[in-house]
């Protein structure tokens, strides 16, 4: 599904659904398609899904990590004055979330992690030096999902041409990179933000030792597993992830 985005000022976004404020951040290599299961399920369902378009190949290159992208969120988030948010993020997403989670507490009222970095994470850097591949690059994208038919022939396209961009892949190596140096283990027991951690069982790229890393050192967090799901859970199994997302807002009252 492509979403109409709405510019204003230094912002690109969508918004869809009325009610409670959830806020979709996408990862490094995904869009805001990825979400398209949870956007269907909970705009319909009380809540106003906002879809904020990161400006992951859009800023210089000094800017291009996960403070500088966070730091964006927060200004997009003090723009529309948004109270009491719900952040879902998946990798990179994840990471940008609990870090505008860590410098602003006040303005979130959960966070909901699926195949987050923070801690760890394998990139596809390893793949790059053979970018021209396309057979190289669609085997990389396939080992991210469990299902390697989910990486559709539109999904690994955008992937090819993202890394065959050399300034796409600069920022993309660049980014990679940022998230790696910023680990936030030594943050995360400061964290006291309901925290919803769903993640695949079969993840490569964050490994199950991650989400239970991640567990044991938030201190308010409830881990689901997903089986037979790689690192894009949302998109590997929509009817779960939502059946998860729907059963932890209502326990916590979100």
């Amino acid at each position: 599904m492509n979403y109409e985005l709405k510019s204003d000022g230094k912002f690109k976004y969508a918004e869809i659904g009325e009610g409670r404020v959830i806020i979709i951040l996408h990862g490094l290599m995904g869009g805001l398609s990825n979400f398209d299961g949870v956007i269907k399920r909970f705009s319909q369902s009380g809540y106003k899904l906002v879809l904020p378009e990161l400006p992951v190949y859009t800023q210089s290159l000094i800017n291009t990590n996960v403070k500088s992208f966070s730091k964006y969120l927060k200004e997009f988030i003090d723009y529309k004055d948004y109270k009491d948010v719900i952040l879902v993020g998946n990798s990179l997403g994840g990471h940008i979330g609990l870090y505008y989670t860590k410098n602003n507490p006040e303005r979130v009222a959960g966070i909901v992690l699926a195949g987050s970095s923070g801690l760890y994470e394998s990139a596809m850097g390893s793949g790059y030096t053979k970018r021209s591949d396309y057979n190289v690059m669609k085997a990389k994208v396939e080992e991210v999902f469990y299902d390697p038919n989910i990486a559709t022939k539109e999904i690994i396209d955008d992937v090819y041409a993202t890394v065959n961009d050399r300034s796409k892949l600069v920022k993309t190596l660049a980014i990679a990179k940022s998230a790696i140096r910023h680990n936030m283990a030594k943050d995360l027991p400061k964290i006291n933000t309901p925290a919803c951690i769903i993640w695949g069982k079969n993840d490569i790229v964050t490994p199950p030792n991650v989400a239970e890393e991640f567990h044991s050192l938030l201190p308010n967090s409830v881990l689901y597993w997903i089986d037979k799901c790689g690192h894009a859970a949302m998109m590997e199994h929509p009817d779960r992830f939502n059946e998860i997302l729907a059963e932890w807002l209502q326990k916590r009252c979100l």
